[in-house]
């Protein structure tokens, strides 16, 4: 059975305070890797299939379906015209290389487009991340092969596992953005991460609400994302 990061009453309360530091990293990370222009895009003439492959974050935990990341992103989309045919792939407690094991059955044939939701597991269990790299490049390597565009959203690791892990695990998704030439939305948990009043009782896990803020930032992105897909179609 797949476990969802946080159980721990514990641990939770420690991570609670570790995410509250998160945010100082952001903004070196915001300068970092292929930036799509968050302008709006042209609108695809048909809908373009596409999969969130993520871990709890993405799949909604403790939410309903039509709550999660995925059905509101879908919606925010369509309220502007731009059609979506989501699959919500995420799954609690995955981590970047179970992501990577089960991604064939996870992303169909037909899939134009995937937003990579993926780490936040392995930082939480101090994962070498040199195993997250090597699942991510996997990932990425094997999704470029089907010709699949990628969006990456980065995690940031909570500092209990000192600098150095920080520092190894912060770079991860900037580089390989940078390699792979994919966009990066530097931190999936951007507006929401240690904010009780959007957070679960767990304070890991995103409310409905703070579904609705995450969708919110990263819409412009996913817009422009989208775009280069239909430009490539005609």
């Amino acid at each position: 059975m797949a476990r969802s990061y946080g159980t721990s009453a514990t641990r939770v309360e420690g991570l609670k305070r570790m995410f509250a530091h998160l945010r100082v990293l952001i903004v070196a990370l915001m300068t970092a890797g292929p930036v799509l222009a968050q302008t709006p895009a042209a609108a695809p003439t048909k809908s373009v299939k596409m999969v969130v492959l993520g871990d709890s974050l993405s799949a909604g935990l403790g939410l309903s379906a039509s709550a999660a990341f995925p059905a509101r992103l879908q919606k925010a989309l369509g309220d502007k015209g731009i059609k979506v045919d989501m699959i919500n792939a995420g799954v609690s407690g995955d981590t970047t290389s179970g992501g990577r094991d089960r991604l064939d059955w996870s992303i169909p044939e037909g899939t134009e487009a995937v937003i990579l939701e993926l780490g936040a597991n392995d930082a939480l269990r101090g994962i070498d991340p040199a195993v997250t790299r090597a699942a991510l490049s996997d990932i990425l390597t094997r999704l470029k092969a089907r010709k699949i565009a990628v969006l990456m959203c980065g995690m940031l690791a909570p500092p209990n596992y000192g600098s150095d892990y920080a520092a190894r695990f912060n770079a991860i998704y900037p580089e390989l953005s940078k390699s792979f030439g994919v966009p990066l939305y530097p931190f999936f948990l951007e507006g929401v991460a240690a904010d009780a009043k959007l957070n679960q009782a767990d304070g890991l896990h995103p409310t409905a609400d703070g579904v609705d803020i995450i969708v919110k930032n990263i819409l412009p992105m996913v817009e422009a994302f989208l775009g280069t897909i239909s430009g490539q179609r005609s």
